[in-house]
């Protein structure tokens, strides 16, 4: 991202709001190039305008620009410190199987969601399109390859925790798990250099699509 913009989402975030105005005098620039910018952080869905409470003596009222949830994506935070932290501290003070106890009873929680809403005798392919609808919603950038009867998630999110806690794994794995209702078998891991990770599902093979197709439902 531009320096700039990424200037005006700081401010945002410092202030909360800010008029074009207020964004020019911070950023020592002309307030038709400050629009400029907020037109390209608008139309990326980053900032969202309001008018301002009150009314002005003369003139429109005035516009006030606020991030958006999505914005929160450019800012650091301590997540993987945290989770190395905590997962550390598991290793420390619980034996093996406890700590796989603990990551399946979260992974089961996480999944409680979809599986609740699941009727339990949904085909498997209409059932892996939720789960990569539900995992996409979390950042995975999951496809469903049916001929295979496997699931590949492209983005790790525990990355820069997970080679040294490789629990993580089998905490993904046990959601996988539990959302597809199926045994699966972890067959690749970004952690170990895989571009993705692979899930294959150990469905019945009337379940399974005959043909090559490719659902991918990456939004």
């Amino acid at each position: 991202m531009q320096t700039v913009r990424s200037r005006i989402l700081e401010i945002l975030k410092q202030d909360g709001q800010a008029s074009v105005g207020a964004l020019a005098e911070r950023l020592e620039m002309a307030p038709i190039s400050v629009r400029y910018h907020l037109d390209i952080l608008l139309a990326d869905n980053l900032i969202a305008v309001s008018k301002a409470k009150g009314r002005r003596s003369v003139g429109r009222p005035q516009q006030l620009y606020s991030l958006t949830a999505d914005a929160d994506a450019y800012f650091p935070d301590n997540f993987a410190l945290l989770t190395a932290g905590v997962v550390s501290q598991m290793k420390q003070i619980l034996p093996a199987d406890k700590i796989d106890g603990c990551f399946r009873k979260l992974a089961q929680e996480m999944a409680q969601p979809l599986t609740e809403a699941c009727p339990g005798d949904e085909p498997l392919d209409d059932r892996m399109q939720k789960v990569v609808s539900f995992l996409n919603e979390r950042g995975y950038l999951a496809q469903w390859n049916a001929s295979e009867a496997t699931l590949h998630t492209h983005n790790c999110p525990y990355t820069g925790v997970v080679a040294e806690h490789r629990e993580l794994c089998c905490m993904d794995l046990a959601l996988v798990e539990s959302l597809s209702g199926q045994s699966c078998d972890q067959v690749q891991a970004i952690a170990d250099g895989g571009h993705c990770c692979s899930f294959r599902v150990q469905a019945a093979a009337e379940e399974r699509s005959t043909g090559p197709k490719m659902v991918d439902l990456i939004v």
